[in-house]
Parts: C-alpha cells; structure tokens; sequence
C-alpha cells in the first residue's frame, strides 16, 4: 500500500526524539561520561577558588599595606596551582568527552547505514537517494556537535555557573541575588531565540537535503539530462531551492545577531553598573572592597558562560532538527526478517490466488494463479502496466500480498528464513549494479565465495573467455558504474553474480532490453543450459529471448490472458502475444 505522507515535527517532537538519540548512542559510554562530568566539577570548584585569593589578598594584604611576602607566596601559589590544575582538568575532560561524541556519531552512523540496508523496497520507492545520503553523513555530522555542545559547553557552562552563585552566596548572599536575577533574562532570551530560530532551522536542514538530493539526481542522470537540453531548467529549479535555503539560514543568522552575544553583552553591562552602584551606596553595611572585586570576577564567570550557551544554541538548534530526522529515519520500520527453518530442495513456484495494489482500491494483481515446475522456464510478458515487475517484487519479497500465497516446493514462501531464502534465489535485473572494485568483486559481491567458483561462474555466463582477456583478468578495475564496460558485458556479469550463489531460482527483470543481438544469443544460450538445473522465470520486453521457454504467460492489467508455449500462443488469432510477437518482429527487420 501507499505510506501516508509524514507530518513535520513540532519542536517539543524534535526535542523528544534528539535526546532519545542522543542517550541510546553515547549508552556504552556512561563510564566515559561520569569521568569527565566528574573533572568538570572538580576543574569548576578550583576555578571558584580563585576569587576568594584574590579577596583574601586584597582585604588582608594589599589594603592593609601589609605586605608579608612569607604568607603572601603561599597565596599566590595556592591561586597558581589551583588554576593549572582546573586548566589541566579541563584538558583532559575536553578529550575524554570528545572522544565519547566522536564514537557515539561513529556507532550512530554504523547503526542508520544498517538501519537502511534493511528498510523494505517501499521505502526507497517514495525516498531520494540524495536525502539518505544526507540523513547518513551530514546529519550525523551535526549530531556531533550536538553531543560536543552539550557534554562540554553546556555541562561546563553550567557547573561553572553553579560554583560562582555558590561562592557568591558564601560571601554575600544579597549580593548574589542581585546576579540571580541575570538568570531569568537569559531564559527569557532563549525562549524567544528558540521560537524566531527553530522553524528557520529545520526548513534550512529539509532543503539543504533537497540541494542534495538534487544534485545527486542530476549527476545520476546526466546523460539525459544533456541530450534533453535541460540544463537550464534544472539549473533554475537548483538555484530556487538555493535561494530558499539562503533565506532560511539569514533568518536564523538575524535571529542570532539579536538574541545571542549583543543581548548577553548588554546584561552583563547593566548588572555591573547595578553592582557598582549598590556597593557605592553602601547598602549592603560590612561589604568589603574585596568582596567586590570577587563579584567582579564572579560575575564575568556567571556571564561568560552563560554567553558560550547562549551562543551554542544556533549549533544546538541545527543538531536537534538533524537529530530528530536521524531518529525518524532509524524509527522506519524494517523488512519483516522471517527465521522459518523450512530448507528449499527444488525450486517449483505456485501463486494461489494472489491480490495486491499499491493505493487501495487500484489493485495491480488480481486473482492471480500460476504454476511453475521445478527446473522449468517460464517467461512473463504483457504491455506496460500489466503488473509483470510487481509479480517479480512479490516472488523476490520485496512486498507483502494483500491476499492470496506463494509457494515455494509446496511450501508458503515464509517459511523459508530470510537468509537462505537470499541465498537460494537469484536475480538479474535490468540496469545491473556494479561496484567500483575489481571484476572478481563484483561477482564475489561480498559472498564467500572461492575464486574457482568465481571463474566457473563467469564459465556459465560466458565471459571467462573475455574477462581473461584483460590485462589484470578478474582484477581488473571497473571503475564507478562499470565505464570500461558495454551494456551487454555488465548484463553478463551480473548473470555471473547471480549464478555464483548457486540459485535454484533465478530471476531475470527485462535483463535483455538494453542489449545488443549477439549478447542476447548468449543470455539465450546461458539460460538453455540451465534448463532441468534452476527454475528460470524471465520478465521478457524482447520476446525473443523467452521464444523457447517452456511457458510464456501473458499478463494483461493484473491478469492472465494468455498462457501456453510460444507456439501455441501465435496460434491465438488477434491474441496478445503474437500481436507483440509480430510487432517487434516487424521493428527488428525495419531495423536492419
């Protein structure tokens, strides 16, 4: 069935859904994590000590004129002690929790790049390559940052602003309500960064995912696109989505010019003038000037953290709205994995009244019953649209059937384990995939499989002959897509990966149409040799390769309307079959 459109997620979604991530990737490292929160407090109180020397100082020595250097040095280097360990602390708690980020987003992207590999056929028909390539590196790229802002910059800030209100509050508590009330402005601040900042952030991430998924179509179709002359149709809608993410991101960049460091800058001016101001109209009795300075320098510790938060929020906006679509994509529900333990012997097929649609109330198949026996041949053919690439999607599970089974040596294909039933079942499709790795890799396609299974393989397909004529044989390089390649040799390889698994089932999707005769003769002549050894079922759009089939059923608009041996269907007057028979027989010889 169709998927429903998604929602855009509100910000509290986005919120929710960032932390779940966040905690379910760093979960192996809570050791990690409570080593460097626990030098950050350390590293936070020394730093509060600071003021205190110095108050010392000022009120017992320097005041005073009491310069006793024999009490004094010990002060000195009391303060510079405890300021090269805070400093060192720092240090190594920097590394430790980066080093936490940057093992989490690798275990992150480990688990999405798994995640993907097993989403169903369904998802990637309604998702753009560009957009999950986006969602893998760039997203989880931002993710990063957002553990980096928020174990460091966050957690520091924070401790460090606890120990100055507590060390204020031990000096003069009146005083430190005074700073207190700094606290409320910032909320404030933040609310309003937030609500002006989140909606601009998550559009600028959506397109900047749209840039990418555009770009990555172009540069997949540009052949086409080229002969077509549509550069400059495409080059126009990239510069709108450009246009579009650059009003996105000067939104957000104005919502931080006003509300982040200008407006942190400015309270901080106005509670120094209000400190200054109370301590000179001496009313808080028994204050001394060195308590003053202490407030002085509390108080650039309270502010300057709370400006590095203030100033993180941008970096934590993007990482949240990253975050949450990192966490929707890991919530895509995957292919049912089934672990029946039924073992496939043969390789008879049975469809027993299949139904399926992909919009309800559209159906694709209907009522759909056919029989293929162990080791046969059988080719599917019909107009476009009369459901033969679905039929296959179902044979390969790809989809689910609304109704109806498939049967697999008498038995529902379920039953099979997703593992053996890949491995018993090959296909060929009809725009082969090929690596940019050797020759041999691509058969071997990850598989164990030894190198004389390789080379029997490439036998069986015949291609041995020409692959050994290269210079480095089966470690030739095939570059991106193949390029040394034509269409009909990577056809033939990709016949070669499929025969390597030893299949008792192959599959071939149109794996003719975009080859050239002499090709297609060898294709037929593979296929003859396998007949009596795989069951061979091949959705044909050249009717030539499937003429000797040991049935052709004509599929046409999700029923059978034909079925039978090549020769009795062109017995069928004004039938399906010879009508497409004839046709492309008649375009064959206009050709030559």
């Amino acid at each position: 069935m169709q998927p429903e459109q998604q929602q855009p997620l509100t910000p509290a979604e986005q919120r929710q859904r960032a932390l779940q991530l966040l905690f379910g990737a760093a979960g192996p490292e809570k050791t990690q994590v409570r080593k460097g929160l626990l030098m950050l407090l350390i590293a936070a109180g020394l730093e509060a000590v600071g003021p205190w020397l110095g108050k010392a100082f000022i009120d017992q020595y320097l005041l005073p004129r009491h310069l006793a250097w024999a009490e004094i040095i010990p002060l000195l280097l009391a303060f510079l002690v405890s300021g090269w360990i805070a400093t060192w602390l720092r240090y190594r708690q920097l590394v430790r929790l980066a080093g936490v980020a940057m093992r989490s987003v690798q275990r992150l992207r480990e688990q999405v790049y798994a995640h993907v590999l097993k989403l169903p056929m369904a998802f990637f028909d309604r998702s753009m390559t560009g957009q999950l390539v986006s969602r893998v590196t760039n997203d989880t790229e931002a993710v990063k940052n957002l553990y980096v802002q928020v174990l460091f910059v966050m957690l520091d800030s924070s401790i460090v602003v606890v120990g100055a209100m507590a060390g204020m509050a031990l000096l003069e508590w009146r005083l430190m309500l005074v700073v207190l009330t700094l606290i409320p402005a910032v909320v404030l601040i933040v609310w309003f960064y937030q609500r002006w900042s989140a909606p601009a952030v998550s559009r600028a991430r959506q397109l900047r995912s749209d840039i990418n998924a555009q770009l990555a179509e172009s540069l997949q179709g540009m052949h086409t696109l080229q002969a077509s002359r549509a550069e400059q149709r495409f080059a126009q809608r990239f510069d709108q989505t450009g246009q579009l993410h650059y009003a996105a991101r000067l939104q957000e960049l104005k919502a931080n010019a006003w509300l982040l460091r200008p407006a942190l800058d400015f309270l901080n001016i106005l509670l120094l003038i209000i400190i200054i101001f109370s301590f000179s109209q001496q009313r808080f009795s028994g204050v001394e000037i060195g308590i003053l300075y202490a407030f002085v320098s509390y108080i650039a510790r309270v502010v300057e953290p709370l400006i590095q938060i203030t100033m993180q929020f941008g970096q934590i906006q993007q990482a949240i709205v990253s975050a949450a679509r990192v966490n929707t994509l890991l919530q895509e529900p995957q292919g049912a994995e089934q672990n029946g333990s039924a073992h496939m012997e043969s390789g008879s097929i049975a469809i027993r009244d299949l139904n399926f649609s992909y919009q309800s109330g559209k159906p694709v198949l209907k009522n759909l019953n056919l029989q293929i026996a162990d080791g046969q041949m059988t080719g599917i053919v019909g107009h476009t649209g009369s459901g033969k690439s679905t039929l296959l999607s179902l044979l390969l599970r790809f989809y689910e059937a609304d109704s109806g089974t498939i049967l697999i040596d008498d038995k529902p294909v379920h039953a099979y384990g997703t593992q053996h039933f890949r491995e018993r079942v090959g296909l060929v499709p009809q725009e082969p995939y090929l690596l940019a790795a050797s020759i041999a890799d691509n058969i071997r396609m990850g598989r164990d499989i030894a190198e004389g299974e390789i080379i029997a393989a490439a036998k069986a397909a015949h291609i041995h002959d020409f692959i050994s004529a290269f210079e480095h044989g089966y470690a030739t390089q095939l570059g991106a897509g193949g390029v040394q390649l034509s269409s009909g040799q990577k056809q033939l390889i990709a016949i070669a990966r499929a025969l390597a698994g030893k299949p008792g089932i192959l599959f071939l999707d149109e794996a003719t149409s975009h080859i050239d005769s002499e090709t297609e003769q060898i294709v037929q002549q593979t296929l003859n040799e396998l007949r009596g050894k795989v069951t061979v079922v091949a959705i044909a759009h050249r009717l030539s390769t499937i003429r000797d089939a040991d049935q052709i059923i004509v599929l046409n608009h999700g029923v059978i309307a034909e079925q039978g041996q090549h020769a009795s269907l062109m017995q069928i007057e004004q039938g399906i079959y010879q009508r497409l028979y004839t046709l492309q027989t008649l375009e064959e010889r206009e050709t030559i």
